[in-house]
């Protein structure tokens, strides 16, 4: 079976197929295998360094635990703030008004064109200068702030680039009805580009939980990847393990994100292909029309 895009392979195309795939699988293997003896070499496979994480709970309440809660509570905060802000700065960039799309958009540039490390130092700097904010919060504060002002510039690209992926006729069917400008975006444009948004959506939230580990880097931010230090330090120079699990834990929370953003939007798409159910007709008319039939 063949399409527009593509052609089904023949005999030698499909043998061809199969030796490329046997020798990537081995290539694959063999890296795999070099890898796990140069770590065998260094004795970072030794049980020493990995039991900790399987017969000490210790590792995971005092250190991991506490680590991705930090983690989970600035990235729940940042995206809870930027969604609507985004979404906000997005609309304002589509305003007819000049006053409004011109400061918007310089905005939105501007933040989007700053590394989110730095507005995390500078909100700090701005935090420890002019507010009366703890130094116990303040790192938490500062990433939650560089996160949401990087962050909400790039939702409000997306937004954007989703509403005006739709046909224009649906805009001029809203405005024909008699709709505002801002009812014609929340009740016919919007809902609509929420399904072309989605997957963009999700991969920038994605951005945000890895994002948090720039705080631990460098403002001592106590979120997950930070704890690789703590550990190290008390279970034996055991970097590899640490890392290893930390990046575990990075995959499965990431992955649960997707997996229920991917729900959502194949529930979305199924709403939309729903077939409508047709009206019967007013038994007024259906008499009209028969009298009129019989008459003549």
């Amino acid at each position: 079976m063949s399409s527009v895009l593509y052609d089904t392979p023949g005999p030698r195309a499909r043998r061809r197929n199969v030796v490329y795939t046997i020798v990537f699988v081995a290539v694959l293997a063999l890296a795999a295998w070099w890898v796990l003896d140069a770590l065998n070499a260094k004795h970072q496979l030794d049980a020493d360094k990995w039991s900790p994480f399987v017969t000490d709970s210790e590792v995971w309440t005092t250190y991991l635990l506490p680590g991705l809660t930090e983690t989970l509570k600035a990235a729940a905060l940042s995206i809870v703030i930027a969604l609507p802000l985004g979404a906000a700065l997005g609309i304002g960039r589509l305003s007819d008004h000049r006053w409004v799309r011109v400061p918007v958009g310089a905005v939105v540039e501007f933040f989007r064109a700053i590394p989110v490390l730095l507005l995390m130092m500078f909100a700090n700097a701005l935090y420890a200068q002019f507010t009366t904010v703890s130094s116990d919060f303040r790192p938490l504060y500062a990433v939650v702030t560089g996160l949401v002002l990087y962050n909400a510039s790039v939702i409000a690209e997306v937004v954007r680039a989703g509403v005006l992926t739709l046909p224009r006729g649906q805009g001029d069917a809203a405005v024909a009805l008699g709709m505002r400008k801002g009812q014609t975006m929340l009740y016919v444009l919007l809902p609509q580009a929420v399904t072309v948004m989605l997957p963009a959506l999700v991969s920038q939230l994605v951005v945000i939980v890895k994002d948090t580990a720039l705080g631990g880097a460098l403002l001592g931010f106590g979120e997950l990847l930070s704890q690789n230090r703590q550990i190290t330090a008390n279970y034996g120079a055991n970097t590899i393990a640490t890392l290893v699990v930390i990046a575990l834990l990075y995959i499965v929370i990431n992955f649960l994100l997707t997996t229920l953003a991917s729900r959502l939007e194949r529930r979305l798409r199924r709403g939309r292909r729903s077939p409508s159910v047709a009206l019967p007709a007013q038994a007024g008319a259906t008499d009209v029309k028969s009298e009129a039939v019989s008459g003549a």
